[in-house]
């Protein structure tokens, strides 16, 4: 239920890295460049279009090291110009192992600005379980987002999602996994607005409706940027999420986030950081947390190869344990 997950700004590292459950499908989360600004975000010297609700905390995010474990392969396939397709196995000693197949057909129209905006994409894995998504800009400011995900034989996730991106806001509202029968609903509506170049406020309401229970959490946000770091922080009564991202230099950034949870009564601070050499065509991300965490991942392009050379490890010395990780990127 990675989507249905997705919606709560609560925590999301506590379980992470030593999570026995098999790494989530690469669009569980929003992609990039729905996240990102639109291109007219500073048409006629107004206020920025300050982005997605899910992108306030990613530029912290991207600086750490994601999870490695066992053997992977991955090889990406361009098909046609509208056309890609990956293949990804993995061999697990501590998660299952599993193959997925992912596919997305990609759409160019006058209201996507990046060219290589997927329109359907498709997952399956050897598992039989499916995701499916659907990204369509109905106009320049208007756009829909249709998420099916199952679990072997059964549903665990249908999602829809509008968004509508004003000159200086955006507003966003979710409705995930109806069932009249159950008589259950999940509704998320987001709103973000820019109150300066650099001061973007705004808050998330996730109200859930059951037979047996029914309630809503409101968050509230504020993020603050200039050219070179952002601050980031969302507090409400499930708990708060803190993060500082500051760019060193061409080759190095930073991140460091805090994360407390009221459900689990538990707090969690990480640091990390990202050294790029360009040189060598190798990239390095490495974090430590409050855990007794310490983990790295090194990606080396194989020139004059397609391919990408990762290797990576992480050491939990207070449980301790050890996760040590060898991939291949093809394509």
């Amino acid at each position: 239920m990675g989507s249905v997950l997705a919606l709560s700004s609560g925590p999301g590292h506590h379980n992470w890295p030593f999570s026995t459950d098999p790494p989530p499908s690469r669009w569980d989360a929003h992609p990039a460049h729905w996240d990102s600004p639109p291109s007219w975000e500073r048409r006629d010297g107004r206020l920025p279009n300050p982005g997605s609700f899910h992108s306030l905390h990613r530029n912290c995010k991207d600086v750490f090291p994601q999870q490695i474990e066992g053997v992977k392969m991955i090889v990406n396939k361009t098909l046609s110009s509208f056309f890609k397709a990956s293949h990804t196995l993995h061999l697990s000693a501590v998660s299952p192992s599993y193959y997925r197949f992912h596919v997305e057909h990609l759409q160019c129209d006058d209201y996507s600005k990046d060219k290589d905006a997927p329109a359907l994409i498709g997952e399956m894995d050897s598992s039989g379980s499916l995701n499916a998504h659907a990204l369509l800009h109905l106009t320049e400011r208007v756009r829909a987002r249709t998420v099916f995900q199952t679990q072997q034989s059964h549903f665990v996730t249908w999602q829809f999602e509008t968004e509508y991106r004003g000159n200086d806001f955006t507003a966003a509202v979710t409705v995930a996994n109806p069932d009249i029968l159950r008589e259950s609903v999940i509704l998320v509506a987001h709103f973000l607005q820019s109150v300066s170049a650099g001061l973007v406020l705004g808050g998330e309401l996730v109200y859930h409706r059951g037979r047996a229970e029914e309630g809503g959490i409101l968050t509230l946000a504020g993020q603050y940027s200039r050219p070179n770091w952002v601050a980031t922080l969302n507090a409400g009564k499930g708990g708060a999420h803190a993060s500082y991202y500051h760019r060193a230099n061409k080759q190095i950034q930073v991140g460091v986030e805090f994360e407390a949870s009221t459900r689990t009564q538990e707090t969690t601070t990480s640091f990390g950081y990202q050294m790029e050499l360009p040189e060598a065509n190798m990239v390095f991300r490495g974090m430590i947390n409050s855990r007794c965490i310490i983990g790295g991942v090194l990606e080396k392009r194989l020139t004059p190869l397609p391919a990408t050379l990762i290797m990576g490890a992480f050491v939990n010395h207070r449980g301790d344990k050890l996760q040590v990780g060898l991939g291949v990127n093809v394509g």
